[in-house]
C-alpha cells in the first residue's frame, strides 16, 4: 500500500479500530494469539488463535466492548524495542507468532515498532488516530469469521479471521450493506443458476463451464455483436487449433516463463503437444503464411479463439476465473506510421462498448516499463516509441489512466481497461498491449515501399476480454435482465386462460417465423403466477392474450424494465420488435426510446 494511502484519514481510523478489535478480543479471550490486522478496502480484519473453537455468536460480545473502549478516548502512542526487548516481552505475553515475525524483522535489519494504546500493544508501523473518539459513531460493524493460515501459508497453523466493515460515516456504512444485499442478490453464480445459464460439472471439471441453451445465447449475441462490430472496423476472422506442438510456445516465450499457467503437455507420436493457452502464436504463424507487403497494412486478424489455462482450484470462481475461455482476440499487424491511429481505434472501441452497455465505472492502467534489461527488451528507443504513442492516445481521446512503472509485457506497453461491479469489486476486463518486439522472434516481416524488408508493430486487443468474465460482469449489472437481442426468451406469450391457446399458437409461429425466440406458458399455474414466472426469468417482453386480444388480433404488452403496459396490434408489436432486435436497442432500460407505430 502507498504512503499516501496509508496517510489519509480513512486507513487511520480502519488502522485503529483493528487495533481496538484485538483489545477488545483479548479482554473477552485472554488466551488469544495475535496474528495480522491490517486495514482493506472494505473496512479491516484481525487474525487470532484461540484456544477453542471461535462461536461467531461472540461478534456482537467483541462489538460492544469495542464501542466501550473507543468511549474512553484512549490514545495511540509509538516507540520502539530492540530485537531482545521485543522477543521477551512478547513471548512473556504469549504471544508465539508475533514473536516469530519481530524476529523476521530484525534479521533483515528493521526497527521494531509498537503502538501502545489503553493497557493494549501490538508490533505495528502505524499510522494511527490521535485518540480513540476521532473514530466516527456509527462507522464500523463487525462482519464475518473465516479460517486464515498464518502468513497466507497453507503449510502454517490455521487461525480465525474476523472480518469488519469500515468507512468515513455512518451513511456510507449503510450505502455499502445495501449494495452488497443487491450484490449478493445479483451475483452471476446465484443467478447463472436461477436462469439457467451454465452449470460447472465435477465430472467434466472445475473451472470448465457447460453452457446451457439459455446462456449459449447470451454467449452467440454477445460474439455475434462483436463479429458485426469487427467486419466494420475492417477485420478478417480467422480460425486455429486448440492445440500445437511445444516448440511454437518456446519460441512465443510462453515456454518456459508461463508453464505453470498451462495444462501439462500431451504426447503424440513422441512428440509434446499443449493446449493453447492464448492465440498470439498462432495469429503470427497465419501472418507469416505467405509473403506481405506494405500495401497489404494494417491487417487485422480476430477470433473468438478458446484458450485454455491452468488456474489453481482456490483461485477459480464462477465465471470470473475459469481454466477454459473464448476471447474476443485480435491482432493488428501495421507500420510505425500506422501505429498510433490504430491503437486510437482500438480504444474507441472499448469507449464505444462500454457506453453501448452502459457501463460507467471504469478507468484505465497505463503499464509502462523500467529499467530492467532481463524483464523488459533492450530497446529503449522503442520504448520511448510505443510508450509516448500509448499515452497520446490515452490524452486525445480524453481516457483517464493511471501509469504503472515495471508492469509492462516485456515486448511492449499495455493498457488494462478496469471496471466495477455494483458492489464496486475491480475486475480486468480487457488488456491491450503495443508490441514492437515479438515481430523479431517470429521473423515477422513485410516488404515496404524501398523494396526493404521491415518488421511490424502488434497490436493485441480483446475490448470484450472474455466470454466468461464479461458475461459474468453484465449480468451481475443487469441483475439478469438483458435487452431484447441478447435474452434467451425474447416474448413471453401468456394467454389468460386455455381457450386462447390457439391465438397464443399463431402469434408463437408468427415471431418465429420472423427469427424471434418466443415460449407459450402452457403451465397449469393461474395467471398471475404466469406473469410472476415471466419476471422472475427477466423476460423482457410479456405479451398478454384474452378475449379483447383475440378478437382485435392485438396484444398487451408489458415490458420487463418498467410497470407501464399498452394494447397495441400485433402486427406493430413485431414492427416494433425487429427495429428494436436489429438496432440492437438497450431496451432493458426504461428511458431507452422505442420505435413509435
Amino acid at each position: 500500500m502507498c504512503s499516501d494511502e496509508k496517510n489519509t484519514n480513512l486507513y487511520k481510523i480502519r488502522h485503529s479500530l483493528a487495533h481496538i478489535m484485538a483489545q477488545a478480543v483479548q479482554d473477552l479471550f485472554p488466551d488469544v494469539e495475535l496474528g495480522f490486522g491490517p486495514p482493506i478496502e472494505t473496512g479491516f480484519y484481525y487474525d487470532f488463535k484461540f484456544k477453542e473453537a471461535f462461536d461467531p455468536d461472540c461478534l456482537k460480545k467483541i462489538e460492544k466492548k469495542m464501542k466501550h473502549i473507543i468511549k474512553t478516548n484512549q490514545g495511540f502512542e509509538s516507540y520502539n524495542m530492540s530485537a531482545d526487548e521485543a522477543q521477551t516481552y512478547l513471548l512473556e505475553n504469549n504471544q508465539k507468532l508475533k514473536a516469530e515475525h519481530a524476529k523476521f524483522l530484525s534479521d533483515k535489519g528493521l526497527e521494531l515498532s509498537f503502538y501502545k494504546s489503553g493497557k493494549f500493544v501490538d508490533l505495528c508501523e502505524g499510522p494511527h488516530v490521535e485518540k480513540s473518539r476521532e473514530i466516527p459513531a456509527g462507522c464500523f460493524q463487525l462482519d464475518s469469521v473465516a479460517g486464515s493460515y498464518w502468513k497466507g501459508d497453507s503449510n502454517n497453523e490455521m487461525l480465525t479471521r474476523i472480518y469488519a466493515l469500515c468507512f468515513e460515516n455512518n451513511e456510507q456504512l449503510n450505502v455499502f450493506i445495501k449494495e452488497r444485499k443487491l450484490a449478493q442478490q445479483r451475483d452471476h453464480r446465484k443467478l447463472g443458476k436461477e436462469l439457467d445459464l451454465y452449470v460447472i460439472d465435477d465430472e467434466i471439471g472445475a473451472g470448465l463451464p457447460l453452457w446451457l441453451p439459455n446462456g449459449t445465447v447470451l454467449k452467440d449475441e454477445l460474439e455475434n455483436y462483436a463479429k458485426d462490430v469487427e467486419f466494420k472496423a475492417g477485420y478478417k476472422r480467422i480460425s486455429t487449433p486448440h492445440i500445437t506442438k511445444e516448440d511454437l510456445y518456446y519460441r512465443s516465450g510462453h515456454l518456459p516463463y508461463y508453464k505453470d499457467t498451462m495444462y501439462s503437455p500431451i504426447d503424440i507420436d513422441g512428440e509434446n503437444y499443449y493446449l493453447k493457452p492464448m492465440n498470439c502464436p498462432h495469429h503470427h504463424k497465419v501472418f507469416s503464411s505467405k509473403p506481405k507487403s506494405y500495401k497489404d497494412l494494417p491487417l487485422r486478424f480476430a477470433e473468438y479463439g478458446t484458450c485454455y489455462r491452468y488456474e489453481s482450484s482456490g483461485s477459480l470462481t464462477g465465471l470470473l476465473r475459469v481454466r477454459a475461455l473464448s476471447m474476443n482476440d485480435a491482432h493488428i499487424y501495421c507500420t510505425k506510421d500506422q501505429v498510433k491511429d490504430e491503437f486510437k481505434k482500438v480504444l474507441k472501441m472499448h469507449k464505444d462498448y462500454y457506453e453501448k452497455f452502459r457501463i460507467e465505472k471504469y478507468w484505465v492502467r497505463l503499464s509502462l516499463h523500467a529499467q530492467d534489461k532481463d524483464k523488459f527488451i533492450d530497446d529503449e528507443d522503442g520504448w520511448v516509441f510505443t510508450e509516448n504513442i500509448v499515452r497520446d492516445c490515452l490524452e486525445e481521446l480524453d481516457i483517464k489512466y493511471k501509469a504503472e512503472e515495471g508492469e509492462a509485457a516485456f515486448y511492449g506497453p499495455k493498457v488494462d481497461f478496469q471496471i466495477r461491479n455494483v458492489i464496486g469489486r475491480e475486475e480486468t476486463a480487457s488488456t491491450n498491449q503495443l508490441d514492437f518486439g515479438i515481430a523479431d522472434r517470429f521473423d515477422l516481416k513485410y516488404t515496404g515501399e524501398d523494396g526493404d524488408f521491415h518488421q511490424p508493430y502488434i497490436i493485441h486487443r480483446a475490448p470484450l476480454g472474455t466470454h466468461e468474465r464479461f458475461l459474468a460482469f453484465l449480468i451481475e449489472h443487469y441483475g439478469g435482465a438483458f435487452p431484447t437481442w441478447m435474452s434467451p426468451v425474447q416474448v413471453k406469450l401468456i394467454p389468460v386462460a386455455d381457450v386462447f391457446m390457439d391465438y397464443a399458437k399463431e402469434l408463437e409461429e408468427l415471431f418465429f417465423a420472423n427469427g424471434f425466440r418466443v415460449e407459450i406458458d402452457t403451465s397449469n399455474d393461474s395467471f398471475s403466477k404466469k406473469v410472476r414466472k415471466a419476471i422472475t426469468t427477466k423476460t423482457p417482453n410479456m405479451l398478454i392474450l384474452g378475449d379483447d386480444e383475440r378478437t382485435n388480433k392485438t396484444v398487451t404488452w408489458r415490458r420487463y424494465c418498467t410497470k407501464v403496459q399498452k394494447t397495441i396490434s400485433s402486427e406493430d408489436f413485431l414492427t416494433i420488435l425487429k427495429d428494436t432486435v436489429s438496432n440492437r436497442k438497450m431496451d432493458n432500460f426504461e428511458d431507452v426510446e422505442l420505435l413509435e407505430v
